[in-house]
């Protein structure tokens, strides 16, 4: 695995734990900052990071997004897991010019697959493809439907 597939899986599990308990993100981002600098462990990789702030700093956008196009499909009906999936990769389809999207996606898939339900890849791989198609004419702010 690569270090940003080894980044974006420590922030999965950051956005995941945060979503879980119902606390800020950057609360438990923090927290394993602390840990590991106290624990001689190795200290984050800054991807990590960066993913996390995105995430948090873009959320209500890429919440709506995820919902205009999850089609049958609200946020708190969705298993967490992929909740946390898809912002992360939403996040870097739609601001993270870096990472080709079909990475961003592959990884995404490959994520789902080992950590969510039988029918999530398809779901998280349709989704995320959808929104790389139409992230041109996407634009800040509630998104309108584009079909």
């Amino acid at each position: 695995m690569s270090a940003r597939g080894k980044a974006r899986k420590r922030a999965l599990d950051i956005l995941y734990e945060a979503d879980i308990r119902g606390i800020p993100a950057v609360e438990v981002l923090q927290a394993q900052v602390a840990r590991r600098s106290t624990g001689g462990e190795p200290e984050l990789n800054v991807y990590v990071t960066e993913i996390v702030h995105g995430v948090v700093d873009h959320v209500d956008y890429i919440d709506e997004v995820i919902s205009t196009y999850s089609l049958g499909w609200t946020l708190p009906r969705m298993p967490a897991v992929d909740r946390s999936i898809l912002r992360l990769a939403a996040y870097e389809i739609l601001w993270n010019e870096e990472v080709p999207d079909a990475v961003v996606i592959s990884e995404a898939v490959n994520m789902a697959q080992s950590l969510s339900t039988d029918e999530s890849s398809t779901f998280v791989n349709g989704l995320l493809a959808r929104i790389s198609e139409i992230k041109s004419r996407l634009t800040p702010g509630p998104p309108t439907a584009v079909l």
